[in-house]
This record gives structure tokens, sequence and C-alpha cells, in this order.
């Protein structure tokens, strides 16, 4: 028994999750680009798509699941809620094409070795291609980076999608946003719940198709900049 212990712990199970509204043109090449000696599972969150996201994911190996009520939270907690009960990673990322998954390892390893409960994927340490980020979109992560280091002595330098934890840390967060502030939510009670955070640099590309959801318009930026600064101030006040 100790020895398949020492097994489970080296070779953890491993779900991946992805979210995706209107992806069709990007989603089979993000479900091929995941290392599969190192995802032992691939969940699929279709947040309402009107176009064919869920069958090109399903066709590429991916299993899919249905959140037709849309919002970034909601569409993760509900891919959340499909994993297998043997998982004990959880890796994060959008369906658009833009995070790269070859670089899976980097997220996970530090979390498989002991070292650390959660790690994020920083784009603004990384190369990023050529308009993948927008100025805004930059200067978001640090103005959020600096109030993670004021509040919590935290560093961090970017929100980005691409993030791996430890599937009881994550549980135990107990996060409940439902929209674009899901992922500052996961940073600020991970960082006031004392967990070992890890942020690494992470490639960035441009979108491989569709219309972002939030730097596409600018609609859609002012929508996730209000819900991100009422996140901030949300948990900010919270004492637990």
């Amino acid at each position: 028994m100790p020895e398949q212990t020492a097994q489970n712990n080296a070779n953890p199970f491993i779900s991946v999750v992805v979210a995706a509204l209107n992806e069709e043109e990007a989603i089979g090449h993000v479900i091929g680009s995941i290392p599969r000696d190192i995802a032992n599972e691939i969940v699929v969150v279709d947040n309402g798509s009107t176009d064919r996201t869920a069958e090109v994911a399903s066709a590429a190996g991916a299993r899919v699941i249905h959140e037709p009520q849309r919002g970034y939270g909601r569409a993760y907690r509900a891919g959340l809620g499909a994993i297998s009960p043997n998982s004990r990673i959880v890796v994060f990322l959008d369906g658009d094409g833009s995070d790269c998954p070859e670089m899976m390892s980097t997220l996970v390893q530090p979390i498989i070795e002991g070292t650390h409960d959660f790690v994020i994927g920083s784009r603004t340490r990384g190369r990023r291609e050529r308009g993948s980020m927008n100025p805004h979109q930059v200067f978001a992560g640090y103005m959020v980076g600096f109030f993670l280091s004021l509040l919590y002595g935290v560093r961090s330098t970017d929100m980005g999608p691409f993030r791996a934890i430890r599937r009881e840390a994550l549980e135990n967060l107990q996060l409940r946003e439902e929209t674009y502030g899901w992922p500052l939510e996961m940073q600020m009670k991970a960082a006031r719940s004392g967990l070992r955070i890890l942020e690494v640099p992470v490639d960035y590309r441009r979108r491989a198709g569709g219309e972002s959801k939030i730097a596409g318009t600018v609609l859609g930026s002012i929508k996730a900049a209000s819900r991100i600064l009422f996140t901030l101030a949300r948990i900010a006040v919270q004492r637990q």
C-alpha cells in the first residue's frame, strides 16, 4: 500500500478544463496541443456557443459538457463539477488558442513535487506575440499585482487564464464569482488562505480565430474591468 501511495503522488490524476464560447476555429488545435502524457482527462465547457465548438472539441478527443448560461466563472465552475473524482490537480486554459498548452509541465511540476499549491502562468513575464495583449490588459495585471502585494504580500504580474492548482486547495477556496472576476477571486483567496503560490513565465499568442469576448470590443472591456474591480473590492473587505 505505501508503494501505491508513492506512485499516486508521483503521477497524480490531472484534469484539464477548457472554457469555450464560439471557438470552433481554435478549439480543435487547443485540444490537440494538450500533452496527453500529462493530462488524464480534458473537459471542454461549451458556454452557450452558437457554432460548432462542441462538435469540434468532441472530435478532437475532449469530453464536452454544456453550460448554456454564459459567464466565465460559471463555465469553469461547471467544468469543475464534471471532472473525475480521481483528479488531484486541475489545469485551466482558454479555448481561443492564445495559451500554450505545450508549456503545461511548467505549471504542474511544482505541484507534483509538493513545493507549491497554485501555479499561475504570467503572460507579461513570458514571450508575447505582437498584438496578443492590449495595453490595458497588461496594465490591469500589474494593477492587480500591486493590490495583491499590498493586501497579502504576494507578488503577481498577471491574471492569466493558464493556471494549475491542487484540487483540494481549490475546493477549499469556495469560489463563487460567475463572470470575469473569477481568476482574480481565485488569486486573492489563495493568497489570503496562505497557499504556496508560484508565478511562472508562459508564452502567449494571438487568438487563433473568432473575436475576444473581453478585449474584442469596448463594451466587453468595460464590463470585464468593472467586474474585476467589483471582485477586488468584495474580496478585499471579506475577513475569510
